[in-house]
């Protein structure tokens, strides 16, 4: 996966090794509870199963729940298992933040290739403890809570997401720093200023401009253009 803010597209996921006979690999599209729990009824049966969810993290609507109709039962109780299961499972492929862009084949013989967007943060790397998403000086609207509330521009999906890593959610390059001809991290000193943390804003702008004083007598202000 990319780390450098570029969408990769993964190569296809081959669901057939010949032409003769399936792999008996199966690609569900989805990862609510639905998919997950057929994903694990697949696992049990034997298949290989690639799970794609278009999300940062797994669980779907039920992740959102507080109660369940009619039992009143804990939705987090029911789809918590599920999750560290589906996690777990050595047959179960997990592609965050993916898309199905194209489907070839037939019945049985189908080729798939997956677009999986780059979540910024390396899963691998990720040791969850919260030091990134304490210093973000910036805040979203929550996604997770229908925008009702804000969260740091770096942070969980949710409590207990699976994938259990951060992810920087990012609305796009903007204008003033994709103008800089020096790519000055516009956006992040500006905040840092808003926040107060000025020691921090000039470290951003030293970082790329190890002189900015000279420049600022030279520059042309290509970004308010």
């Amino acid at each position: 996966m990319s780390m450098e803010g570029k969408a990769t597209s993964f190569p296809a996921v081959e669901l057939v090794r010949n032409n003769s006979a399936p792999t008996g690999a199966v690609l569900v599209c989805g990862a609510g509870v639905a998919g997950i729990q057929a994903s694990l009824d697949l696992s049990a049966g034997g298949f290989r199963v690639y799970l794609i969810e278009d999300k940062a993290a797994v669980g779907g609507g039920m992740a959102r729940l507080d109660k369940t109709f009619p039992t009143g039962d804990c939705a987090t109780c029911i789809i918590s298992p599920k999750l560290v299961e589906c996690m777990r499972d050595p047959n179960i492929d997990v592609l965050t933040m993916a898309d199905v862009i194209k489907l070839d084949g037939e019945p049985g013989h189908f080729k798939a290739t997956v677009l999986q967007r780059p979540r910024y943060v390396d899963i691998g790397k990720c040791t969850m403890c919260g030091d990134c998403s304490a210093v973000c000086p910036i805040e979203v609207p929550s996604q997770f809570d229908a925008q009702l509330g804000t969260r740091k521009a770096i942070d969980r999906v949710y409590a207990q997401a699976a994938p259990n890593a951060y992810v920087i959610q990012k609305r796009g390059r903007a204008v003033c720093s994709s103008g800089c001809p020096i790519d000055t991290s516009v956006q992040a000193y500006v905040a840092l200023i808003a926040a107060g943390k000025f020691k921090e804003a000039a470290d951003v702008i030293r970082r790329e401009n190890p002189l900015p004083s000279i420049c600022g007598r030279v520059c042309f202000h290509p970004c308010e253009l």
